[in-house]
């Protein structure tokens, strides 16, 4: 199974740009096209929040429209940016997004080999997040109802401190909490994050825990302490997830593709020579290769 996380979608309304600078709405539908032409094509794709600038009913009619054209099927969680009230209003057809009247955008997706838990850990009207009691013994009890199916949870702020400080004085309360929780359940094998419009990994409670860039802009990595809000254009990706039954949860990144190196006849570097030097160490270290990588009968 593949699985794409987008994140940081930061879509706004029709003709607008994100800070006045950013046009987020195309990078975003360059993302779609970009997921739509992977090969294999994914199963499903997570955006894990931030899906709009501003949450307003505008914004959220702009991104249905962008993610209309996605092949796979897309769930949505909210991040800071987002409102929940207008999240779930503009979601309330799809069959896994809970009651307009619902106090979090929490659900499961169970009809994979790999279960998708999505979690809502925004504040109204506030940057950081939140792991409060009622979210924490929702998670535990959905973990609880299929303890042998692997598992990836994805939420919008990490839970644990990443180093950009002026982004963790924006992060997660209840992170800790959280961790004795997933040290309960070792189906989980990821938990994926955004918020930080940067790729960061860290071994956390018994799993892996990531934030993945942004469809959009990034931010700096700066590590300091010093500094603030600065966009950085950096190569736009999505991190691609694929579930293999032996090694677990593999995790790829996806640069998104501006159209500049097709345009340039850049878009292939393996031809000619480096083609010939791949084909003489395939001969060489093929069969070994597919000996170490080959299932045996029990599946490992």
């Amino acid at each position: 199974m593949t699985i794409v996380q987008i994140t940081d979608l930061h879509v706004v309304s029709r003709e607008r740009l994100c800070f006045g600078l950013v046009p987020t709405n195309a990078q975003l539908a360059r993302a779609v096209a970009h997921i739509n032409a992977l090969d294999p094509r994914p199963e499903a794709v997570i955006a894990s929040g931030d899906l709009t600038d501003h949450g307003s009913a505008e914004e959220y009619e702009m991104l249905r429209e962008i993610l209309a054209d996605l092949i796979p099927p897309v769930f949505v969680i909210p991040g800071n940016h987002d409102r929940r009230e207008a999240l779930l209003q503009a979601f309330a057809n799809e069959e896994y997004m809970p009651p307009p009247d619902a106090p979090f955008v929490h659900y499961s997706i169970d009809r994979f080999s790999l279960r998708l838990i999505g979690l809502d850990t925004t504040v109204p009207q506030q940057d950081c997040g939140m792991m409060c009691e009622e979210r924490l013994r929702w998670l535990d009890d959905t973990l609880r109802a299929r303890p042998d199916v692997p598992t990836l949870i994805f939420m919008h702020h990490p839970p644990f401190r990443t180093g950009v400080q002026w982004m963790d004085a924006a992060g997660l309360y209840g992170g800790r909490k959280m961790a004795k929780v997933v040290q309960r359940h070792p189906q989980i094998v990821r938990i994926a994050c955004g918020h930080l419009h940067r790729p960061i990994h860290l071994a956390w409670a018994g799993t892996v825990v990531s934030t993945s860039p942004s469809t959009c802009h990034q931010l700096p990595l700066n590590l300091t302490g010093h500094g603030g809000l600065e966009i950085i254009m950096e190569p736009r990706a999505v991190q691609l997830h694929v579930w293999d039954d032996t090694y677990g949860l593999i995790s790829h990144l996806s640069y998104v593709p501006d159209g500049y190196e097709k345009a340039n006849g850049l878009s292939s570097l393996t031809e000619e020579a480096g083609a010939a030097w791949l084909v003489q160490n395939r001969r060489e270290y093929q069969e070994l290769c597919e000996s170490e990588y080959a299932r045996t009968s029990d599946g490992r």
